[in-house]
């Protein structure tokens, strides 16, 4: 649809953060690259699809937000004094932000392509997508959602063991 297509039209990069399992830093990683990024005078949005453990809006300092609509869907919250840090996540959407989230695949993978097609990112230089930990339905969902735009690639979260 076109809401789809104007909603990240003004997107340059996305670049998704995976792992094959949980607690190997992935939201780390996502935030410090936003950061790094930011410093590096870009426009950067994240986009916290980790539905078991959304632990971004805490990282920045931000997890008491809430989310707000308008004509083109959701707006990201915008972090730090310069705004220059645009992030959705479940963890806004909750009642309490340690809430756990327990859903089955159909409901997951429709916030998933509801994240990706009804945020309005506006323009940014990267999309730093945080996925769940693992190679689950999810993140076939995230990568079929995103299908369409332009991909920049993956960073693959690995331990030594």
């Amino acid at each position: 649809t076109l809401a789809e297509r104007t909603n990240l039209a003004g997107v340059q990069h996305i670049l998704l953060v995976l792992s094959g399992k949980g607690g190997v830093g992935k939201s780390t990683i996502s935030t410090e690259l936003a950061l790094a990024l930011r410093s590096a005078g870009k426009k950067v949005g994240i986009l916290d699809v980790d539905l078991c453990g959304p632990s971004i809006p805490r990282m920045l300092r931000v997890q008491d937000s809430a989310v707000h609509q308008c004509d083109s869907g959701w707006v990201p919250v915008f972090v730090g004094q310069d705004k220059a840090i645009a992030l959705m996540s479940i963890g806004f959407l909750l009642e309490r932000p340690d809430d756990a989230v327990v859903w089955r695949g159909p409901k997951k993978n429709a916030l998933i392509k509801q994240f990706v097609t009804d945020v309005a990112w506006g323009d940014l230089d990267f999309l730093i997508v945080d996925t769940p930990p693992g190679t689950s339905d999810e993140h076939i969902s995230t990568v079929e959602a995103l299908r369409p735009y332009q991909l920049l690639g993956a960073v693959l979260v690995t331990t030594p063991q």
